[in-house]
């Protein structure tokens, strides 16, 4: 991606280059939502820190958090980067990383096999797991999540945090998220772990509608000091392709009232 918006920086006039077919791909723009906070410091080097709604101390990303679950729409969520991403991956994959492959465990105590973060884990399980997203496509994500969590809660496993999230807040969280999205990001990490486990939003958002139908989205929270980097602005535009409600949320002092 770096490489590709070079080559589009590169080719403006007066070069008449021919536009790549990359173009309108790269060059998508991202939905970006602006908020306000009364800063606790503003400091170069320093991490940016804000009062929030209820007054305590708190990130960005606890700001946002506040916004969106209030005027922002009532979202429900959680700070997460790639954290609950791999949880939920690593649950629904379950008996995937763990199914009978030769040469792929050594020592009982592997929390993973060894070619999960090579291009190998796909190739060799691909009839596993395309069966298995079919599952998920087909709206039985919860159920599998359920299960696993039920079977295996507590067993240490790459990616797998017990800590971070409950059982109520993964199905939730699959639940409005949908079983197409989970396809495509499951595959995704599926054929390339070590690629794309990390760089994810840092929050992940969700509420229900009427029948127990719901929407999810994924937040990028910059301060007033940061800016995407390639690893996240190729992460936003991969999962709007996969069909995600994306945005990203800039953060900026409060300008004071004069009185």
């Amino acid at each position: 991606m770096t490489l590709q918006r070079r080559v589009l920086r590169l080719g403006k006039p007066p070069r008449q280059w021919k536009t790549p077919s990359f173009s309108e791909s790269i060059q998508r723009n991202i939905i970006e939502v602006h908020i306000q906070g009364r800063p606790l410091n503003s400091e170069t080097g320093m991490k940016s820190r804000f009062y929030g709604e209820d007054g305590e101390q708190c990130g960005v990303e606890q700001l946002a958090l506040q916004f969106f679950a209030g005027e922002g729409g009532g979202w429900r969520g959680v700070h997460t980067e790639s954290g609950t991403w791999l949880t939920i991956f690593g649950l629904l994959m379950w008996d995937i990383l763990f199914s009978d492959v030769p040469d792929v465990f050594c020592s009982r105590f592997q929390t993973a096999p060894l070619d999960l973060a090579t291009g190998s884990f796909y190739v060799v399980r691909k009839n596993l797991i395309e069966s298995q997203l079919q599952k998920i496509h087909d709206g039985m994500a919860e159920e599998i999540i359920f299960a696993s969590w039920e079977s295996h809660m507590g067993t240490a496993c790459k990616g797998v945090n017990w800590d971070m999230h409950s059982l109520s807040e993964l199905r939730a969280a699959v639940a409005c998220i949908g079983g197409p999205c989970l396809v495509s990001l499951c595959r995704h990490l599926a054929q390339d772990y070590g690629s794309w486990s990390s760089g994810m939003p840092d929050l992940l958002l969700w509420h229900f509608h009427e029948e127990y139908r719901g929407e999810a989205k994924l937040v990028e929270v910059k301060g007033p000091r940061d800016r995407l980097s390639e690893q996240q602005r190729a992460w936003l535009l991969l999962l709007m392709d996969c069909g995600f409600n994306v945005e990203v949320c800039k953060v900026s002092p409060a300008v004071p009232t004069s009185m």
